[in-house]
């Protein structure tokens, strides 16, 4: 899938989590469902730092561009080092160690850890690089014809008006985890989903995705998972953007009037 496709799809399914909380009786307050989105949308464009023309490696300049390489190094060495005679040769590591559920597990986890650990400028951090992958995912084409400075000040500013309400009595920060120290344990969860929803996106194209990596499948520990060839499609065509887009924005709506109690 192409950017928005993945953006708008993390959206969509952290709304879709706040919907299954309220019916659960544990309703997120509306900071937690808004920044959790943002924060989704954000994470669901993540996995391609692997990739030097994704929008993650060209979001933050040379900082992501240098981290785009090493990642993709890290990537392609791990490939290497674990693939099987039956796994396809390749050279570079796009699609293999961050299109995993393990990667997905182990930086929502680390970002978690962040969060508890760290003072508030961890939160912020957090919070400021995906909000600013939000704004590239899901506001694109204003955010291609605008300078990177704006779109850092508008996640920045975003970063410290979320946080500011977040920290308020009742604003959400602890809503998982009320001990003290763990108000914002809950902030990798949406890394997570986000990291994941990605996975399955790029499941659903013609090459599919190793997601789940390093359990073997027909001798392959880095299988491409995904439906029926029959069914998949290639990134950035009609299926995408006529069909997909669409159903994520119709269910997005959908799960944030039901977490908000408005259906």
């Amino acid at each position: 899938m192409m950017g928005p496709a993945h953006s708008l799809s993390g959206a969509a399914a952290w709304l879709g989590v706040g919907a299954a909380a309220t019916a659960a009786d544990r309703p997120m307050p509306w900071p937690v469902l808004v920044a959790g989105a943002l924060i989704c949308a954000g994470a669901a464009l993540a996995p391609d730092l692997d990739h030097r023309s994704a929008t993650i490696s060209r979001a933050f300049g040379p900082l992501s561009r240098w981290l785009c390489e090493v990642v993709d190094k890290l990537s392609y060495a791990v490939y290497k080092a674990t693939r099987t005679r039956t796994d396809p040769r390749r050279n570079g590591g796009h699609r293999t160690l961050t299109h995993t559920a393990v990667w997905a597990v182990a930086i929502g986890a680390g970002s978690s850890a962040l969060a508890v650990t760290g003072d508030r400028w961890a939160v912020l951090g957090l919070l400021f690089v995906h909000l600013v992958l939000a704004v590239e995912g899901l506001l694109w084409r204003a955010a291609r014809v605008s300078s990177d400075v704006l779109v850092w000040l508008l996640g920045a500013a975003g970063a410290w008006i979320l946080a500011g309400i977040l920290d308020q009595p009742g604003g959400g920060a602890g809503w998982l985890f009320d001990a003290p120290g763990q108000e914002y344990l809950w902030l990798g969860l949406p890394i997570v989903l986000g990291a994941l929803v990605h996975d399955v996106g790029d499941a659903l194209t013609v090459s599919g995705c190793p997601v789940l990596w390093p359990l073997p499948i027909r001798r392959k520990r880095w299988y491409p998972v995904g439906p029926p060839k029959a069914l998949r499609f290639k990134a950035g065509s009609w299926v995408e953007v006529r069909v997909l887009m669409p159903v994520f924005t119709v269910l997005g709506g959908l799960g944030g009037a039901s977490a908000l109690g408005v259906i």
